[in-house]
């Protein structure tokens, strides 16, 4: 339960169609405490391509009636694009698909955070949760390779953390949050991951009890699913 979110909160999750939205889209919904939980996706309706900005305005606009939320969970990202992963070595780098994975995973989700701040509650304990990666990390990069996804993961990184500077002058109960959400079986992570991978399911309870337990500093935090702070 989100114990920290005042009863009968209000949750969105954007990207409720991937193994983990869908997770956490679950779990909030099992929770007494909450009185409605969205989910949207490319499939929904109303729904958003984070590559249309005036797709994610749209969705905004048509989800405003049913806010304000306190929590709102952003899900979104891709590691494969265009049947094409992740690039090893420097000879592989392609403008074109470094673009593509900076406008969705970083461009993208910091359009969202523009369009959908408004729908937050105000003057209460509100969180936006956004699914990062520890190989956005710069300074835990130890073993180079995936350019474009680090690159991306890196940008939205400094992006959150530049929004919730300014975003904490008006609401200084907001807590933003970047989330390592652990190597998870999915569709994103198959290609290169173990049977040793969390279920969906358990990455989503570990994610929404770091969040919970986070408290508003002012600035942006990136945790991983056990709680930890992995450095920027």
């Amino acid at each position: 339960m989100m114990t920290s979110l005042p009863e009968g909160y209000r949750a969105l999750v954007v990207g409720a169609s991937g193994a983990i939205g869908g997770a956490l889209l679950q779990q909030l919904r099992a929770d007494p405490r909450g009185a409605a939980v969205v989910g949207v996706s490319r499939q929904s309706s109303p729904g958003l391509d984070l590559l249309s900005e005036p797709s994610i305005q749209a969705c905004a606009q048509a989800l405003a009636e049913q806010g304000p939320f306190h929590l709102v969970l952003d899900a979104t990202g891709a590691l494969t694009l265009n049947g094409r992963g992740p690039e090893k070595r420097l000879d592989e780098l392609d403008a074109a698909h470094l673009l593509h994975a900076l406008h969705l995973n970083a461009v993208g989700p910091s359009l969202l955070l523009k369009h959908f701040l408004p729908l937050l509650a105000s003057g209460e304990r509100v969180i936006w949760g956004k699914l990062s990666a520890r190989v956005g990390s710069i300074e835990d990069n130890r073993k180079g390779g995936w350019y474009g996804y680090r690159a991306a993961k890196a940008a939205l990184n400094m992006l959150l953390q530049t929004a919730a500077i300014e975003i904490a002058r008006r609401r200084p109960l907001l807590v933003v949050a970047a989330l390592q959400p652990g190597t998870v079986q999915s569709a994103l992570s198959q290609p290169f991951v173990g049977q040793d991978a969390l279920h969906p399911n358990e990455s989503a309870q570990r994610l929404l009890a770091t969040l919970d337990g986070l408290q508003p500093t002012g600035r942006a935090q990136f945790v991983d699913h056990q709680g930890r702070h992995i450095p920027w």
